[in-house]
Protein backbone atom coordinates (compact mmCIF):
# COMPACT_ATOMS: atom_id res chain seq x y z
CA UNK A 1 0.00 0.00 0.00
CA UNK A 2 1.71 3.66 -1.23
CA UNK A 3 1.25 5.68 1.62
CA UNK A 4 1.75 10.10 1.70
CA UNK A 5 4.21 11.47 3.89
CA UNK A 6 2.74 14.58 5.16
CA UNK A 7 4.17 14.72 8.86
CA UNK A 8 8.03 15.47 9.57
CA UNK A 9 9.22 12.12 8.58
CA UNK A 10 12.43 11.28 6.81
CA UNK A 11 12.13 9.83 3.35
CA UNK A 12 14.15 6.76 2.41
CA UNK A 13 16.11 7.54 -0.55
CA UNK A 14 17.77 5.50 -2.92
CA UNK A 15 19.66 6.65 -6.54
CA UNK A 16 20.35 4.31 -9.17
CA UNK A 17 23.33 5.70 -11.37
CA UNK A 18 24.54 8.61 -9.53
CA UNK A 19 27.57 9.46 -11.14
CA UNK A 20 26.41 11.44 -13.90
CA UNK A 21 25.32 15.33 -13.83
CA UNK A 22 21.81 14.56 -12.77
CA UNK A 23 22.80 12.19 -10.09
CA UNK A 24 24.84 14.73 -8.69
CA UNK A 25 22.18 17.38 -9.42
CA UNK A 26 19.67 15.16 -7.63
CA UNK A 27 22.39 15.04 -4.82
CA UNK A 28 22.74 18.59 -4.35
CA UNK A 29 18.79 19.62 -4.19
CA UNK A 30 17.95 16.63 -2.44
CA UNK A 31 20.82 17.83 0.16
CA UNK A 32 18.69 20.74 0.81
CA UNK A 33 15.54 19.06 1.33
CA UNK A 34 14.40 18.70 4.86
CA UNK A 35 12.93 15.08 4.56
CA UNK A 36 15.17 13.63 2.42
CA UNK A 37 17.43 10.77 3.91
CA UNK A 38 19.89 9.04 0.53
CA UNK A 39 20.26 5.58 2.22
CA UNK A 40 22.15 4.40 -1.27
CA UNK A 41 23.56 5.34 -4.36
CA UNK A 42 24.59 2.92 -7.10
CA UNK A 43 27.40 2.47 -9.26
CA UNK A 44 28.85 -0.47 -10.63
CA UNK A 45 32.06 1.27 -12.14
CA UNK A 46 32.41 3.33 -8.77
CA UNK A 47 31.82 0.80 -5.81
CA UNK A 48 33.24 1.41 -2.49
CA UNK A 49 34.60 5.33 -3.91
CA UNK A 50 32.92 7.67 -1.30
CA UNK A 51 30.54 10.39 -3.63
CA UNK A 52 32.28 13.17 -1.69
CA UNK A 53 35.96 11.84 -3.75
CA UNK A 54 33.85 12.29 -6.91
CA UNK A 55 32.06 15.45 -5.94
CA UNK A 56 33.98 17.70 -3.26
CA UNK A 57 31.24 20.34 -3.83
CA UNK A 58 29.29 17.60 -1.70
CA UNK A 59 31.63 17.55 1.25
CA UNK A 60 29.93 17.81 4.98
CA UNK A 61 26.75 16.38 3.27
CA UNK A 62 27.21 13.26 2.24
CA UNK A 63 30.53 12.02 3.88
CA UNK A 64 29.82 8.61 4.98
CA UNK A 65 27.76 7.95 1.46
CA UNK A 66 29.55 5.37 -0.86
CA UNK A 67 28.43 3.93 -3.86
CA UNK A 68 27.82 0.15 -4.13
CA UNK A 69 26.70 -2.41 -6.80
CA UNK A 70 23.11 -2.30 -7.07
CA UNK A 71 20.86 -4.73 -5.01
CA UNK A 72 17.58 -5.35 -5.51
CA UNK A 73 16.73 -6.28 -1.84
CA UNK A 74 18.74 -2.67 -0.30
CA UNK A 75 16.49 -0.36 -3.12
CA UNK A 76 13.27 -2.23 -2.20
CA UNK A 77 13.75 -1.01 1.38
CA UNK A 78 13.66 2.79 0.70
CA UNK A 79 10.85 4.82 0.22
CA UNK A 80 11.14 6.38 -3.47
CA UNK A 81 14.33 5.01 -5.81
CA UNK A 82 15.50 7.82 -8.13
CA UNK A 83 16.84 6.28 -11.71
CA UNK A 84 19.75 8.53 -12.91
CA UNK A 85 20.48 6.10 -15.34
CA UNK A 86 21.01 5.82 -19.40
CA UNK A 87 18.01 4.20 -21.02
CA UNK A 88 17.48 0.63 -20.63
CA UNK A 89 18.47 0.36 -17.12
CA UNK A 90 15.06 1.00 -15.23
CA UNK A 91 13.30 -1.45 -17.41
CA UNK A 92 15.52 -4.33 -15.48
CA UNK A 93 14.67 -3.24 -11.78
CA UNK A 94 11.17 -1.35 -12.04
CA UNK A 95 9.12 -4.28 -11.57
CA UNK A 96 11.36 -5.99 -8.21
CA UNK A 97 11.50 -2.68 -7.28
CA UNK A 98 7.02 -1.73 -7.38
CA UNK A 99 6.76 -5.10 -5.95
CA UNK A 100 8.30 -4.24 -2.93
CA UNK A 101 6.25 -0.97 -2.64
CA UNK A 102 8.64 1.37 -3.42
CA UNK A 103 8.04 4.35 -5.76
CA UNK A 104 9.69 4.71 -8.69
CA UNK A 105 10.92 8.26 -10.39
CA UNK A 106 13.00 7.48 -13.50
CA UNK A 107 14.89 10.50 -15.04
CA UNK A 108 15.52 8.31 -18.32
CA UNK A 109 13.75 7.95 -21.00
CA UNK A 110 12.33 4.59 -20.42
CA UNK A 111 8.99 5.05 -19.26
CA UNK A 112 7.96 8.43 -21.29
CA UNK A 113 6.83 6.99 -24.30
CA UNK A 114 3.26 5.24 -24.43
CA UNK A 115 3.59 3.35 -27.16
CA UNK A 116 6.61 0.18 -26.62
CA UNK A 117 6.80 -0.11 -30.78
CA UNK A 118 7.54 3.60 -31.33
CA UNK A 119 10.24 3.38 -27.76
CA UNK A 120 11.70 0.71 -29.40
CA UNK A 121 11.65 2.92 -33.05
CA UNK A 122 13.82 5.36 -31.57
CA UNK A 123 16.10 4.42 -29.16
CA UNK A 124 17.46 1.21 -31.02
CA UNK A 125 16.43 -2.02 -28.61
CA UNK A 126 13.21 -3.73 -27.35
CA UNK A 127 11.35 -2.59 -24.52
CA UNK A 128 12.57 -4.08 -21.41
CA UNK A 129 9.04 -3.45 -19.51
CA UNK A 130 5.96 -2.83 -21.55
CA UNK A 131 3.99 -4.18 -19.20
CA UNK A 132 4.30 -1.28 -16.93
CA UNK A 133 4.01 1.28 -19.61
CA UNK A 134 0.27 1.35 -18.80
CA UNK A 135 0.50 2.61 -15.28
CA UNK A 136 3.50 5.23 -15.74
CA UNK A 137 2.88 8.55 -15.36
CA UNK A 138 4.57 11.48 -17.28
CA UNK A 139 5.78 13.50 -14.72
CA UNK A 140 4.90 17.11 -16.21
CA UNK A 141 3.33 18.53 -13.16
CA UNK A 142 1.77 21.43 -14.52
CA UNK A 143 -0.30 19.07 -16.64
CA UNK A 144 -0.59 15.60 -14.67
CA UNK A 145 -0.59 16.94 -11.01
CA UNK A 146 -3.30 14.73 -10.38
CA UNK A 147 -2.25 11.51 -12.01
CA UNK A 148 1.46 11.94 -10.07
CA UNK A 149 -0.18 11.89 -6.64
CA UNK A 150 -1.54 8.55 -7.22
CA UNK A 151 1.35 7.64 -9.44
CA UNK A 152 4.08 4.38 -7.75
CA UNK A 153 6.21 4.77 -11.25
CA UNK A 154 6.78 7.95 -12.70
CA UNK A 155 8.80 8.99 -15.61
CA UNK A 156 10.32 12.50 -15.80
CA UNK A 157 10.40 14.17 -18.69
CA UNK A 158 13.40 15.16 -21.10
CA UNK A 159 14.74 18.25 -20.70
CA UNK A 160 13.69 19.85 -24.33
CA UNK A 161 10.34 17.95 -23.73
CA UNK A 162 9.74 20.02 -20.87
CA UNK A 163 10.31 23.55 -22.25
CA UNK A 164 8.57 22.45 -25.49
CA UNK A 165 5.54 21.75 -23.81
CA UNK A 166 5.58 24.26 -21.17
CA UNK A 167 6.04 26.98 -23.70
CA UNK A 168 3.22 25.94 -26.27
CA UNK A 169 0.59 23.73 -24.20
CA UNK A 170 -1.73 27.20 -23.28
CA UNK A 171 -2.24 27.72 -26.93
CA UNK A 172 -3.14 24.35 -27.52
CA UNK A 173 -5.14 23.69 -25.03
CA UNK A 174 -7.42 27.13 -25.69
CA UNK A 175 -7.55 25.42 -29.54
CA UNK A 176 -5.93 28.37 -30.75
CA UNK A 177 -2.34 27.76 -32.13
CA UNK A 178 -2.58 25.96 -36.23
CA UNK A 179 -1.20 21.90 -34.64
CA UNK A 180 -0.33 21.32 -38.13
CA UNK A 181 2.49 24.07 -37.97
CA UNK A 182 4.84 24.15 -35.11
CA UNK A 183 8.39 24.94 -35.16
CA UNK A 184 10.53 24.57 -31.71
CA UNK A 185 14.22 25.77 -32.24
CA UNK A 186 15.72 24.51 -29.26
CA UNK A 187 19.36 25.13 -27.56
CA UNK A 188 20.71 22.98 -24.99
CA UNK A 189 23.95 23.63 -23.22
CA UNK A 190 26.41 20.53 -23.19
CA UNK A 191 25.76 19.18 -20.01
CA UNK A 192 23.03 17.84 -21.40
CA UNK A 193 25.18 15.32 -23.31
CA UNK A 194 26.21 13.87 -20.54
CA UNK A 195 29.40 13.48 -18.31
CA UNK A 196 30.81 10.18 -20.34
CA UNK A 197 33.56 11.17 -23.22
CA UNK A 198 32.41 12.28 -26.26
CA UNK A 199 34.11 14.12 -28.91
CA UNK A 200 31.45 16.52 -29.56
CA UNK A 201 31.77 17.81 -25.56
CA UNK A 202 35.11 18.75 -25.49
CA UNK A 203 36.43 22.22 -24.68
CA UNK A 204 37.98 22.69 -28.35
CA UNK A 205 35.23 21.51 -29.87
CA UNK A 206 32.30 22.92 -28.01
CA UNK A 207 33.46 26.45 -27.40
CA UNK A 208 33.24 29.64 -29.19
CA UNK A 209 31.45 27.40 -31.62
CA UNK A 210 27.36 26.26 -32.42
CA UNK A 211 25.76 23.91 -34.24
CA UNK A 212 22.27 22.05 -35.04
CA UNK A 213 22.10 18.32 -34.74
CA UNK A 214 19.73 15.53 -35.24
CA UNK A 215 17.72 17.87 -37.15
CA UNK A 216 16.41 14.06 -39.41
CA UNK A 217 15.33 13.78 -35.91
CA UNK A 218 16.20 13.50 -32.25
CA UNK A 219 14.48 11.03 -29.60
CA UNK A 220 13.00 14.20 -28.11
CA UNK A 221 10.77 14.51 -30.70
CA UNK A 222 8.06 11.78 -30.14
CA UNK A 223 7.71 12.57 -26.78
CA UNK A 224 7.19 16.25 -27.59
CA UNK A 225 4.77 15.24 -30.21
CA UNK A 226 2.95 12.95 -27.68
CA UNK A 227 2.75 15.72 -25.18
CA UNK A 228 1.34 18.51 -27.47
CA UNK A 229 -1.09 16.01 -29.28
CA UNK A 230 -2.82 15.59 -25.98
CA UNK A 231 -2.97 19.21 -25.65
CA UNK A 232 -4.21 19.67 -28.39
CA UNK A 233 -7.06 17.02 -28.89
CA UNK A 234 -5.38 15.29 -31.86
CA UNK A 235 -2.74 15.14 -34.29
CA UNK A 236 0.33 18.02 -34.70
CA UNK A 237 2.91 18.77 -37.41
CA UNK A 238 6.12 19.25 -35.40
CA UNK A 239 9.78 20.40 -36.30
CA UNK A 240 11.96 19.80 -33.73
CA UNK A 241 15.99 21.00 -34.39
CA UNK A 242 17.65 21.11 -31.51
CA UNK A 243 21.39 22.90 -31.28
CA UNK A 244 24.50 22.58 -28.71
CA UNK A 245 25.26 25.57 -27.23
CA UNK A 246 28.78 26.54 -25.63
CA UNK A 247 27.23 27.09 -22.10
CA UNK A 248 27.13 24.40 -19.00
CA UNK A 249 23.40 24.41 -18.35
CA UNK A 250 20.52 25.90 -19.63
CA UNK A 251 17.73 25.06 -22.38
CA UNK A 252 16.37 27.97 -24.99
CA UNK A 253 13.59 27.07 -26.47
CA UNK A 254 12.01 29.49 -29.47
CA UNK A 255 8.40 28.18 -30.44
CA UNK A 256 6.70 29.40 -33.70
CA UNK A 257 3.04 28.79 -34.54
CA UNK A 258 0.62 30.38 -36.00
CA UNK A 259 -2.16 31.91 -33.97
CA UNK A 260 -5.30 33.30 -36.12
CA UNK A 261 -7.59 35.13 -33.63
CA UNK A 262 -6.18 38.40 -32.77
CA UNK A 263 -8.94 38.82 -30.33
CA UNK A 264 -7.37 36.80 -27.34
CA UNK A 265 -4.72 38.40 -25.16
CA UNK A 266 -2.13 35.99 -25.47
CA UNK A 267 -0.31 37.84 -21.95
CA UNK A 268 -3.20 36.81 -20.31
CA UNK A 269 -4.00 33.23 -21.60
CA UNK A 270 -0.29 32.40 -20.54
CA UNK A 271 -0.31 34.40 -17.22
CA UNK A 272 -4.16 33.06 -16.39
CA UNK A 273 -3.20 29.17 -17.10
CA UNK A 274 0.16 29.40 -15.05
CA UNK A 275 -0.93 31.22 -12.04
CA UNK A 276 -1.18 28.64 -9.79
CA UNK A 277 2.13 26.74 -11.15
CA UNK A 278 5.00 27.65 -8.64
CA UNK A 279 7.75 26.69 -11.03
CA UNK A 280 6.67 28.50 -14.37
CA UNK A 281 7.24 32.18 -14.36
CA UNK A 282 5.27 34.15 -16.92
CA UNK A 283 7.54 37.19 -17.68
CA UNK A 284 6.04 40.54 -18.44
CA UNK A 285 4.82 41.41 -22.20
CA UNK A 286 7.95 42.00 -24.32
CA UNK A 287 9.90 40.10 -22.09
CA UNK A 288 12.92 38.42 -23.79
CA UNK A 289 14.02 35.27 -20.67
CA UNK A 290 17.77 34.32 -20.33
CA UNK A 291 19.40 30.91 -19.67
CA UNK A 292 21.29 32.32 -17.02
CA UNK A 293 17.98 33.33 -15.32
CA UNK A 294 16.94 30.00 -14.41
CA UNK A 295 20.66 28.36 -13.91
CA UNK A 296 20.22 26.23 -10.67
CA UNK A 297 16.28 26.80 -10.36
CA UNK A 298 13.79 24.86 -10.97
CA UNK A 299 11.82 27.23 -12.61
CA UNK A 300 10.97 27.68 -16.30
CA UNK A 301 10.54 31.58 -17.53
CA UNK A 302 7.99 32.25 -20.42
CA UNK A 303 7.44 34.84 -22.59
CA UNK A 304 4.72 35.35 -25.58
CA UNK A 305 5.23 37.59 -28.34
CA UNK A 306 3.20 38.13 -31.57
CA UNK A 307 5.90 40.14 -33.95
CA UNK A 308 4.42 42.97 -35.60
CA UNK A 309 1.03 41.84 -34.60
CA UNK A 310 1.19 39.03 -37.52
CA UNK A 311 -0.34 35.53 -37.26
CA UNK A 312 2.95 34.29 -36.24
CA UNK A 313 3.07 33.63 -32.69
CA UNK A 314 6.33 33.54 -31.34
CA UNK A 315 7.32 31.89 -27.67
CA UNK A 316 10.09 31.77 -25.59
CA UNK A 317 10.85 29.40 -22.80
CA UNK A 318 14.17 28.64 -20.27
CA UNK A 319 15.07 26.03 -17.85
CA UNK A 320 18.38 24.74 -16.31
CA UNK A 321 18.41 21.36 -17.98
CA UNK A 322 19.51 19.55 -15.17
CA UNK A 323 17.02 21.18 -12.46
CA UNK A 324 13.46 21.64 -14.32
CA UNK A 325 14.65 19.54 -17.54
CA UNK A 326 15.56 16.94 -15.21
CA UNK A 327 16.66 16.72 -11.66
CA UNK A 328 14.52 19.87 -9.92
CA UNK A 329 11.61 18.05 -11.68
CA UNK A 330 12.26 14.68 -10.16
CA UNK A 331 12.41 15.88 -6.17
CA UNK A 332 8.99 18.08 -7.71
CA UNK A 333 7.17 14.99 -8.57
CA UNK A 334 8.34 13.10 -5.24
CA UNK A 335 6.98 15.91 -3.32
CA UNK A 336 3.27 15.51 -5.32
CA UNK A 337 3.49 11.22 -4.91
CA UNK A 338 4.50 11.48 -1.10
CA UNK A 339 2.21 14.83 -0.60
CA UNK A 340 4.45 17.05 0.49
CA UNK A 341 4.63 20.81 0.03
CA UNK A 342 5.48 20.80 -3.75
CA UNK A 343 8.12 23.32 -3.35
CA UNK A 344 9.88 21.38 -0.42
CA UNK A 345 13.70 21.93 -0.98
CA UNK A 346 13.26 23.19 -4.08
CA UNK A 347 12.70 27.35 -3.44
CA UNK A 348 15.82 28.49 -3.75
CA UNK A 349 16.55 31.43 -6.60
CA UNK A 350 18.52 31.15 -9.66
CA UNK A 351 22.77 31.95 -9.88
CA UNK A 352 23.94 34.93 -11.15
CA UNK A 353 25.91 35.84 -13.05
Amino acid sequence: MYKTIREAKMIKIGIVGGTGYTGVELLRLLAQHPQAHVEVITSRSEEGLRVVDMYPNLRGHYDNLTFSVPDAKTLGACDVVFFATPHGVAHALAGELLSSNTRIIDLSADFRLKDAEEWARWYGQPHGAPQLLGEAVYGLPEVNREAIRNARLIAVPGCYPTAAQLGLIPLLEAGLADPARIIADCKSGVSGAGRGTNLGSLFCESTESMKAYAVAGHRHLPEISQGLREAAGGPVGLTFVPHLTPMIRGIHATLYTSVADHSVDLQALFEQRYAEEPFVDVMPAGSHPETRSVRGANVCRIAVHRPQGGELVVVLAVIDNLVKGASGQAVQNMNIALGLEETLGLSHPALMP
